[in-house]
């Protein structure tokens, strides 16, 4: 029996591809940076914002990170004026489902922890979710262990009673290392395929499969 559910936020439960591209886009645009492809910016959805960059551009100055960060976040939040990211499917009924029944859930995201509260609030799904857990609250993100090694020891959970959910590989692997079972969704950022060679246990293609699937 699952007791605790251990959320990613974009491409798991937001569809946040839009304003990551445009912003990554932008921010590339005012450095005089190469523009990527839209598939070489979410091909780094689930990394630290930082390391998105050293994997985006593999010779970035490291001197360069932190303002690189900084007006990313700037241009992010001027965009979300307008662009208003959207919860996929089924995800607030499922979630109202899931807490009615007693399950526990919370989110580990390599967003930030104001950033995603902001959201968490914004979306109405606050209520339902029992810890939040952003990146700057681990030393080591995904695909490692830690943010789901912090959770479980901070809300006395064993690993066997956890799942954690997820679009991308990383947070697969982030799970497997920590000793839950894993599933990821196909509808977000990644595809079954790269989610079933990441070792995810089980791939579901909409939110709603969660409800009674793992219980």
């Amino acid at each position: 029996m699952v007791k605790l559910i251990i959320l990613d936020f974009d491409g798991t439960l937001c569809d946040t591809r839009d304003i990551i591209i445009r912003t990554n886009q932008d921010l590339m645009r005012q450095k005089g940076a190469p523009v990527l492809s839209e598939q070489a910016i979410m091909d780094t959805v689930g990394l630290p914002l930082a390391e998105c960059f050293l994997v985006m551009y593999p010779d970035f100055p490291r001197n360069e990170l932190e303002d690189w960060v900084k007006d990313y976040r700037v241009i992010f939040e001027n965009l979300k004026k307008s662009y208003s990211p959207t919860l996929f499917p089924g995800v607030r009924e499922t979630m109202a489902s899931l807490h009615e029944d007693g399950c526990i859930m919370s989110v580990a995201s390599s967003r930030s922890s104001d950033s995603l509260r902001g959201f968490l609030e914004e979306k109405q799904i606050a209520p339902y979710i029992s810890y939040v857990l952003g990146a700057e609250d681990v030393t080591l993100a995904k695909p490692n262990p830690e943010p789901v090694l912090k959770t479980l020891r901070d809300l006395n959970i064993d690993a066997s009673d956890a799942l954690v959910v997820g679009d991308m590989p990383v947070d697969i692997q982030m799970g497997l290392r920590a000793g839950v079972r894993t599933c990821g969704v196909s509808y977000g950022n990644s595809s079954r395929e790269a989610l079933l060679a990441a070792g995810a246990d089980y791939v579901i293609d909409g939110f709603r499969e969660l409800t009674g699937t793992f219980r």
